[in-house]
This record gives C-alpha cells, structure tokens and sequence, in this order.
C-alpha cells in the first residue's frame, strides 16, 4: 500500500514538472504510469541497499566474489529511468530536442483566434 501512494507521488510530481516544462500531454500517462513504477521500485531498493550496508558483491559457491544482485538490479533501473526520464524530456539534454507549442512563437492571428473562444 505504501508503495501505491509513493508511486502516486512520484506519478504527480513527473506530471507538474511535465507540464512546468511545457511538455505535458495527457497522452502520456502510460509512459508516466511506468516511469513512475520504476522510480520507486529504484527508491525501495536503494533503501534496501543502503539498510544492507551497500553490499557490492556477494561471494559464489566457488569462493570467489561476484557483483550482488540488488546492484545489477538498480544499474538496470538507472538506465530504465534515464531512458524513460528522455522520452518524457524530464532532464536538459533532451528538451533541447523538442518543439512544442510552448516554445513556438504564436503567430498574431493564433493569438487573436485563440482569445476568441
């Protein structure tokens, strides 16, 4: 249940910073919906890592040392987060990249139109 309401916290602050961004659609709120779900699992595991004591490597059944599993599993997450973080233009590099109408100059008949309805 906690995580539901941490996930809807983070669903909420990625659609204001969305829409402070000038690149919200509600067409997104798929992407968003996933987005979300990933930043907080990265979240709860972070935690659980850090509450382990960041422990790297866990040794194998031939003695030696091997990258632990928790580790693998947020090196993954990252690299999800940035990529979702990309399409939905939360970070500098890429709302470089995108037109929208926000950042389009209006023509002076759109902004007459516009005011019309």
């Amino acid at each position: 249940m906690a995580e539901a309401t941490e996930k809807e916290k983070i669903k909420r602050k990625t659609v204001a910073e969305m829409k402070k961004l000038g690149v919200y659609k509600k067409e997104y709120g798929r992407v968003i919906e996933i987005y979300a779900e990933l930043v907080a699992q990265y979240d709860k595991l972070n935690r659980d890592f850090e509450e382990g004591g960041y422990k790297f490597q866990v040794i194998t059944a031939q003695g030696g040392a091997k990258k632990a599993p928790i580790v693998a599993t947020l090196e993954t997450l990252r690299k999800d987060i940035l990529t979702y973080s990309d399409r939905l233009c939360l970070n500098p590099k890429s709302i470089e990249t995108v037109t929208t109408d926000n950042k389009k100059g209006k023509s002076k008949l759109a902004g007459v139109l516009g005011g019309l309805k």
